[in-house]
């Protein structure tokens, strides 16, 4: 509903107007701030900003765990940040992306529907070159991706779908599968194209090769989950008792590991001639005197001072003292 100026304040508006302390065009620009504006509903807005947000925190996520793994993977610096979020329509999207592009075809079980990984070719073409043995620059002109290297870049972005599947894990568990790989993206129509998107862009860095990769997220293919995508939810699954029953899973898997113990009686030195001469009933001279504690040694770290025994009929250590900062077994 619009205000309603009472008489007073009717009298006071004209009376500034009549002695010039404001003007009738400082009016107008004031009644146009609060103009309506339009909406499309052949083009609705599906996505809250809520959830656009949220899609934000999972990518930004997404984009440090992509960067570590390409940094490794081909020996060189690469970063890849989160650029921008946005929703619309699959055939803006597809209008604004070049070709020849890389675009992966990706199904997301138990989700139904697809979505896109789109790589341009300022981030596949250095890429190509690192891995057959250049120094990671771009052609001097684009051209069409051979067989090969469309191959090699489908296991690689196998690969990046892995830190795709771990960034989603506190909101929701699914596992990327590569269904194909076109260059074309007229070739890609996977829904229509008239349905709402959402547009995940990252900004990459490889060596002075600046590219961009695009995640197209269809909002029928996130529909089931779209819930999930809320920042209350994204925090829920972070609070601190998820965080101590994972502690205690963690501890629960350390104290399963096994650890290798060796009691060690003493040490002596021999020569080779000495070792191959030792026949059964010779007896060895150690360093150390009878009654002493033996060592006892843990992963190849002493740890314990210890004395031999008996444990029923099978021979055995009783613990003495412990040993701190122990060495490593020589």
């Amino acid at each position: 509903m619009k205000e309603v100026l009472s008489q007073s304040e009717i009298d006071m508006l004209l009376n500034a107007l009549s002695t010039g302390e404001i003007s009738a065009e400082d009016v107008k620009a004031e009644s146009k701030s609060d103009v309506i504006k339009t909406y499309d509903f052949r083009r609705p807005n599906k996505f809250s900003k809520d959830q656009l947000r949220t899609l934000y925190m999972i990518h930004d996520n997404f984009g440090r765990l992509v960067s570590n793994f390409l940094s490794g993977y081909l020996r060189t610096s690469v970063t890849v940040k989160i650029a921008s979020v946005d929703q619309l329509t699959y055939e803006d999207f597809l209008v604004s992306i070049p070709s020849p592009t890389l675009m992966a075809v990706l199904s997301l079980p138990p989700l139904k529907g697809t979505a896109v990984f789109e790589c341009n070719p300022a981030f596949t073409f250095p890429i190509i070159d690192l891995l057959f043995g250049g120094p990671g620059e771009m052609p001097s002109s684009l051209r069409e991706m051979t067989d090969i290297e469309l191959s090699v870049l489908k296991k690689l972005i196998g690969k990046m779908m892995q830190s795709m599947s771990y960034a989603w894990s506190d909101v929701f568990s699914y596992e990327p599968v590569i269904e194909n790989i076109e260059t074309n993206p007229q070739f890609n129509q996977i829904i229509s194209p008239n349905e709402t998107v959402a547009i995940v862009t990252l900004a990459t860095t490889i060596n002075q090769s600046q590219g961009i990769i695009n995640l197209c997220l269809p909002f029928i293919t996130l529909e089931p989950v779209i819930s999930k995508l809320t920042a209350h939810y994204w925090f829920a699954s972070q609070d601190i008792s998820g965080a101590d029953e994972a502690k205690e899973i963690i501890r629960n898997k350390l104290l399963n590991v096994p650890l290798e113990l060796v009691a060690v009686v003493g040490h002596t030195d021999l020569t080779v001639r000495e070792f191959l001469g030792l026949d059964e009933g010779d007896v060895i001279p150690l360093d150390m005197e009878a009654g002493d504690d033996f060592e006892l040694y843990v992963n190849d770290h002493v740890k314990f001072k210890v004395q031999p025994g008996l444990l029923k009929s099978k021979l055995g250590v009783r613990v003495t003292a412990k040993v701190s900062g122990g060495n490593n077994h020589g």
